[in-house]
């Protein structure tokens, strides 16, 4: 059974870093050619749960690790994302230099780089994130859950708006992550039932979609005007941004176990077990793509431009993986070297010298 949860984990992981990447791409594009296409219909329908099932599904094995040793804990949880967050806010900066340069100086590639140590820099917040919640959880993992659980839906609820990206996000996006981690056995045990009963999770399935089309869209009462403080209408009150993202996140899970094993859908899987390849590189075909599109204008249609920016976003990456495989070069990307491991194994023993008998 464990082979089959960790396809559709990676299937669901795959789901959500394409709708990240439709995200941003689709943001981008909107905002170069100074309106809104169809595909921001598609962005606004993902919003309630691209993020919390991205974190959920994060937290779903922490519980087999957790009380690791803290040197390994932290090797794994903490230096893993830290190197990959320090290299790739340097290639994302280093692209950026010049316009940076242009615009506030020569050192603001530094400037922006140490900023970026106290303030999750673009697209790279979700990997910043991670090490911090994998912390906390480590360190209440002695008290009982529904203390930390409601104390975490909680702060989702609060209208939490600080400025620092490290302290609002923690507010929106531990609840999700936590609930991972607490309850794993009952999401693979749900994961399981919708396995086996395959139309009652496809009926499921229409009923959250068309429920989360209906709030989603729906216009928000005047009554509760003042508390759409995001401008995300009824999707983002208190409240209701919880019970959607939790319902998304499950739908996601369900909707995981249809696809995984599907010969079609192979490709979805594979995504999703790399996706932290597609996450780190995403940004720069993305822009390219983007800026082509833009600046040209061979595709005329808004919405259009957005799907052909994100598949470059999500197909980038996987190409570029290829080709690191491939050559030989670049494996610093994507694999961490030895010198950033600072959990080693320790060297064995030697044997003894046997001498002989005189």
């Amino acid at each position: 059974m464990e082979n089959a949860r960790i396809g559709w984990v990676d299937t669901a992981k795959g789901i959500c870093i394409i709708f990240v990447v439709m995200m941003h791409s689709t943001l981008g594009v909107e905002i170069a050619m100074g309106q809104e296409g169809w595909m921001h219909y598609v962005i606004r329908f993902a919003w309630p749960f691209r993020m919390p099932d991205f974190f959920l599904i994060s937290g779903l094995f922490l519980g087999l690790v957790i009380d690791r040793p803290w040197l390994r804990y932290l090797d794994r949880k903490v230096v893993h994302f830290a190197y990959f967050y320090l290299l790739w806010m340097a290639i994302e900066i280093a692209l950026k230099a010049p316009g940076l340069v242009f615009q506030n100086g020569t050192g603001a590639p530094f400037r922006d780089y140490l900023f970026g140590l106290v303030q999750p820099y673009g697209t790279l917040w979700f990997i910043y994130m991670l090490p911090v919640f994998f912390l906390f959880t480590r360190l209440v993992r002695g008290l009982p859950v529904w203390l930390v659980f409601g104390w975490a839906a909680l702060l989702e609820i609060l209208p939490v708006e600080t400025g620092s990206v490290i302290f609002d996000e923690f507010c929106r996006r531990f609840v999700f992550f936590y609930a991972g981690y607490a309850f794993a056995s009952r999401i693979f045990a749900i994961a399981d039932w919708m396995t086996a009963h395959r139309r009652a999770a496809v009926a499921i399935l229409l009923a959250w979609f068309v429920a989360e089309i209906v709030v989603v869209f729906a216009p928000v009462p005047a009554l509760l005007a003042p508390l759409d403080l995001d401008g995300n209408g009824l999707s983002g009150m208190p409240v209701v941004s919880l019970v959607l993202g939790g319902a998304g996140a499950l739908a996601i899970v369900t909707a995981a176990t249809l696809l995984t094993g599907l010969p079609w859908m192979r490709w979805l899987t594979w995504l999703g077990a790399h996706s932290i390849v597609i996450y780190l590189a995403f940004f720069l075909p993305m822009t390219v793509v983007r800026i082509a599109l833009t600046k040209t204008g061979i595709v005329a249609d808004i919405g259009t431009m957005s799907v052909l920016t994100t598949i470059a976003g999500v197909a980038g990456p996987a190409v570029l993986y290829g080709l690191v495989r491939w050559s030989g070069w670049g494996h610093f990307l994507f694999s961490r070297p030895d010198w950033a491991i600072i959990d080693r194994p320790a060297p064995p023993a030697s044997r003894p010298v046997v001498q002989p008998a005189e």
